[in-house]
């Protein structure tokens, strides 16, 4: 079952490689053998990427999409840390909560992508959500409630990157529609902490330097991925050249109503939206305690 909002459907034929990954027909042996290929590379190390999961011509449409919205991205430059935080003045200065870097990116907020965009057809449609849902094992699946932060173009231009970090929510579905001449490599460590723990020490050590557990991925416009993002540190490694890069970020959550937190919409958008300041008066619980 996928979120009632999924009833807004419109047709995606021609957007997907129904071929290659078909996914308006997961009951057939071709789409049950296509999800469980996607779970058994989960399974290893949380992330499996679909290549050319969007046809030539269609990708030519989205490309040019995301690029008339780029010029609406905020962009910021700000030092943090992993879990998009303050630091903590009681732990050392080696701590990952007290490492900082520099974050210099852009992000069109979702409530800059009109329901007439492709990206947002996709993002709502039913078999699409139902793909996803399936390959992260989840019998219910509901789109992501933060009105900035539910479906997103991530736009690095020269010298921009995102440092290591986690995501807000548990797994986070991203669609590359345009590459960066150089740089903007995405690296991950599976599975690094966990619901029941940080691991403080074994960041310390990616931070360090240390890349015995570090995995690379050169994606390219077209792939789509999926990746346990909340669990698993990453970073996209700084862009070179005069060509942005471009990625679509969709998300979900396991449970409805799900928002991020108001002090990180501040930090990625600029700003917040009217739920976040309510939850800002009100006081926000989360279903884990993990740091961010």
């Amino acid at each position: 079952m996928t979120s009632p909002t999924a009833a807004n459907d419109t047709s995606i034929d021609g957007l997907v490689d129904m071929v290659r990954y078909p996914i308006c027909d997961l009951d057939s042996e071709a789409g049950r053998e296509l999800v469980a290929s996607c779970r058994r590379q989960l399974d290893q190390d949380g992330c499996v990427v679909l290549k050319r999961f969007v046809p030539d011509d269609a990708l030519a449409r989205l490309e040019s999409e995301t690029e008339r919205l780029s010029p609406q991205a905020h962009y910021n430059q700000i030092e943090t840390n992993p879990y998009n935080s303050d630091g903590d003045p009681s732990l050392p200065g080696s701590h990952p909560r007290n490492r900082f870097d520099d974050r210099t990116n852009g992000f069109v907020a979702g409530d800059r992508i009109g329901s007439d965009t492709i990206i947002r057809q996709v993002y709502q449609h039913h078999d699409f959500q139902r793909f996803i849902a399936s390959v992260v094992g989840m019998k219910e699946m509901h789109q992501y409630a933060d009105p900035l932060a539910d479906l997103v173009v991530n736009v690095l231009r020269e010298g921009c990157q995102h440092p290591w970090h986690y995501d807000t929510n548990e797994f986070i579905v991203t669609m590359m529609t345009r590459q960066s001449h150089g740089g903007g490599r995405f690296e991950y460590v599976p599975g690094i902490r966990s619901p029941e723990g940080e691991s403080f020490a074994e960041v310390e050590k990616v931070l360090d330097g240390d890349r015995s557990r570090i995995k690379a991925l050169d994606l390219e416009p077209g792939d789509l991925q999926v990746f346990f993002g909340r669990y698993s540190l990453h970073r996209v490694t700084p862009v070179r050249g005069d060509r942005e890069r471009h990625t679509v970020i969709f998300a979900y959550a396991k449970e409805p109503g799900f928002i991020g937190r108001p002090e990180r919409a501040q930090r990625i958008f600029g700003r917040m939206a009217p739920i976040h300041e309510k939850l800002l008066k009100e006081g926000m619980q989360r279903s884990d305690s993990l740091a961010d």
